[in-house]
């Protein structure tokens, strides 16, 4: 079956849009989210068969590295500036979208990841400009409702080598800040109870005795609060 990612980069006409990988273009449904209808792309749809070469490249390097980062996860490449450039000389740029979402009711969980990388390739200075925009979503709704919304963007560049070779230098590019911006994100989750839990809570409780912060992992509220109200079972 056909997945097709749902992105302005990729939009024909209304609720029509294209798979460059496949060379179709489905027809969505946004209200029941469901794909109605899939024709082959027109000539004119597609990018110039020197630009297809570049995209697809970028494109078979990707479909690696989601693979291993997030096996649910799905990409594509498209071509939003200079798509009927017939050969060197002019400059062009791609768009790669990757999306991964876990849902996990039964866990009352749910998360989701996006990052969109522009990258610019500018023949006259023999370069490729990198800019990303990563996204994390999590939401966390047992016995409460804790929620995650988490933005970065980047910025790197490489140089203008044949078209293999620039899918190897992008790729890597977009694996080391993904994987960087992840890191981050682990480490700030390992500091939370230090900094941002601390801040949360009054300094100094009705009880007039500091919170055990040393100790939190010993620590049950919930055996506490009944131990005060005299309902220990």
């Amino acid at each position: 079956y056909l997945q097709v990612l749902v992105t302005s980069y990729n939009e024909l006409e209304e609720n029509e849009f294209l798979d460059p990988r496949t060379a179709q273009v489905a027809t969505v449904d946004h209200v029941k989210q469901v794909c109605t209808d899939v024709r082959p792309a027109a000539d004119e749809e597609l990018s110039s068969p020197y630009i297809e070469e570049f995209r697809c490249a970028l494109d078979a390097e990707l479909l690696k590295y989601v693979a291993e980062a997030y096996p649910k996860g799905i990409c594509s490449v498209y071509c939003v500036n200079g798509k009927d450039v017939e050969g060197p000389g002019s400059n062009f740029e791609l768009v790669v979208v990757i999306s991964a979402a876990k849902n996990s009711p039964q866990n009352f969980c749910n998360g989701s990841w996006r990052s969109v990388w522009n990258i610019e390739f500018k023949e006259d200075v023999q370069m490729l400009e990198v800019r990303g925009k990563l996204q994390v979503g999590a939401h966390y709704y047992e016995e409460g409702n804790v929620q995650l919304d988490a933005k970065h963007e980047c910025k790197d560049a490489t140089i203008f080598q044949a078209p293999d070779d620039c899918a190897i230098s992008i790729a890597n590019i977009i694996r080391h800040h993904e994987a960087e911006y992840l890191e981050s994100l682990e480490a700030s989750y390992s500091n939370l109870p230090d900094t941002t839990f601390k801040d949360l809570r009054r300094k100094l409780p009705v009880t007039r005795t500091q919170f055990p912060w040393h100790n939190t992992l010993q620590f049950s509220l919930t055996r506490d609060i009944q131990k005060e109200l005299g309902i220990d079972k």
